[in-house]
């Protein structure tokens, strides 16, 4: 799987990941980046209606982004490893065209309630992540996120795709609560790779 396969890069080869990330990133630009500057525009509703606001993480300062992860318990990240959470690692993240991350405000007091994201590659396919900070737990944000996350992947055209553990039963319950899915393929340690289908 390209997901998997990613990972590997990533982990055992970070050398060759980086220039597959940056040719990823241009390509996926080249392709989706007319589309998505439609979608990003139409962000108001969401704080008009919900009382969060939406913003790309390329407009959120990364100290705050870091600080954000770090003020996270650590069991929140036994499932949750989709990059590094240093500065270095979140300015990459905020650079790369493809990475299609967004934070969600608390329009109430500035704090940011949750971070999700589309790792997309420039054939169409996205592979969705979200996490919620520890204080907006039991609100409905995981599944609000993954409604965000479908509304910008399938706008754009992308297939989307989830890998979740049913042993993150808030991560798994967000999952398939938001969206109609398929069980692609079921992996080791519980896990199931889905694939998000349209509304």
């Amino acid at each position: 799987m390209l997901y998997a396969f990613a990972h590997f890069l990533r982990d055992k080869m970070p050398f060759l990941w980086n220039i597959v990330d940056i040719v990823n990133s241009f390509l996926f630009s080249q392709r989706y980046g007319k589309k998505l500057k439609v979608v990003e525009s139409s962000f108001t509703c969401y704080k008009v209606e919900i009382g969060y606001e939406v913003l790309p993480i390329s407009l959120v300062d990364t100290q705050e982004l870091v600080s954000f992860f770090f003020h996270q318990p650590e069991e929140a990240y036994t499932f949750f490893k989709p990059h590094g959470f240093d500065v270095r690692s979140i300015k990459k993240m905020q650079k790369n065209n493809a990475f299609l991350a967004y934070v969600l405000r608390d329009t109430n007091n500035g704090n940011i309630a949750g971070y999700c994201f589309n790792r997309s590659f420039f054939h169409g396919k996205g592979f969705r992540g979200r996490m919620v900070d520890i204080n907006y737990r039991g609100k409905g944000l995981g599944t609000l996120m993954n409604r965000i996350l479908n509304d910008i992947g399938f706008s754009i055209g992308l297939q989307l795709f989830e890998t979740v553990s049913k042993d993150n039963i808030a991560s798994y319950r967000s999952a398939v609560s938001a969206s109609n899915f398929k069980v692609v393929k079921e992996l080791p340690h519980n896990e199931l790779y889905l694939e998000i289908l349209k509304d």
